[in-house]
């Protein structure tokens, strides 16, 4: 009997869909990973269940004990599920520039949601590296108040490894190690990181590029111009990230917020795939390269998260 013990069994073996209504045209190929099939609808389903493993395993997390995280949303769910399983209260902080449906989502779950206004000026749906900030603080006072768990998946190596045992082994398994480059949007840099470690030890000719909004992508070096840009979950202007101290990126994209928007639009209209801002992104970016160095050759992209998340955003609206 194939018969799951609980949904933290579902986590993980997404498939990879060939774009190849979208890349009609054009010379090459972009491979999509549906993360939004994992049971919270989103890639960091597989961090957030790797950091508690460890952390149980470890001793760091006892039993009962009360786990904090700040969010933009999907890894509070990942958290919010893989804590009621394993029998963990779940606090979520997140900001209240992020999409309404995430924080109703994570509290169905069973978390306890802290909102955390925004900085002075940031607008509503787009969240900024100050209001990140803001939302870091109130995790961590929270984390002393409650004598919790504090997941701090920006440093945490659950992250990545997650990543590098699960998404890049997967890719490789269902490629046969046949592509060229591998695209991905940076939020915490954990699934940069894992995947792209993992690419380059099976062979150092992948390609591997990180993604980040035009006008804020300081992790290329460049001045920051637009830092309430849309797309949720990454380009944060937070400087470096652990996950790519040791983990050299050969290019750096960028995608505009309408850009990402208009291609999240056509994935749906065109491929029937339905998701989130980031997955536009990327598929933005592998198509420059389609279009440019890299012409010919075959992307890896992940589709991080699902488009339901953003219904309040407006990313749906003509």
């Amino acid at each position: 009997m194939n018969i799951c013990d609980s949904i933290l069994d579902t986590v993980g073996n997404t498939p990879l869909v060939a774009l190849d209504r979208l890349t009609r045209g054009l010379s090459g190929r972009v491979l999509a990973k549906c993360e939004f099939y994992n049971p919270g609808a989103s890639k960091k389903d597989r961090a957030a269940l790797q950091i508690l493993k460890e952390a149980r395993d470890s001793g760091d997390l006892q039993p009962g004990q009360t786990v904090v995280e700040l969010t933009s949303g999907n890894m509070g769910t990942g958290l919010a599920i893989a804590c009621s399983i394993l029998g963990h209260p779940f606090v979520a902080v997140i900001s209240k520039g992020n999409s309404r449906e995430r924080s109703i989502m994570m509290s169905a779950l069973g978390a306890q949601v802290h909102l955390v206004d925004q900085a002075p000026g940031s607008k509503p749906g787009e969240v900024t590296g100050e209001d990140l900030e803001l939302v870091r603080l109130e995790a961590e006072r929270l984390t002393q108040e409650l004598s919790a768990f504090y997941v701090d998946q920006f440093h945490r190596v659950g992250n990545l490894n997650a990543h590098f045992q699960g998404t890049a082994e997967e890719i490789w398994r269902q490629t046969e190690g046949q592509f060229d480059a591998w695209c991905d949007f940076v939020g915490s840099g954990g699934s940069f990181g894992g995947c792209t470690r993992f690419f380059k030890q099976k062979n150092a000719g992948i390609q591997c590029f990180i993604v980040e909004p035009q006008g804020a992508a300081a992790l290329a070096g460049e001045s920051i111009s637009c830092p309430d840009h849309p797309i949720q979950g990454g380009g944060y202007v937070m400087g470096s990230l652990d996950f790519l101290r040791d983990t050299d990126a050969d290019e750096y994209l960028q995608v505009s917020g309408e850009e990402a928007m208009q291609m999240t639009r056509r994935l749906a209209a065109e491929e029937g795939i339905f998701a989130g801002f980031s997955a536009g992104a990327n598929v933005a970016a592998a198509l420059q390269l389609l279009k440019g160095p890299m012409e010919g050759k075959t992307i890896v992209v992940l589709l991080c998260d699902s488009g339901l998340k953003y219904m309040s955003t407006g990313l749906w609206e003509s």
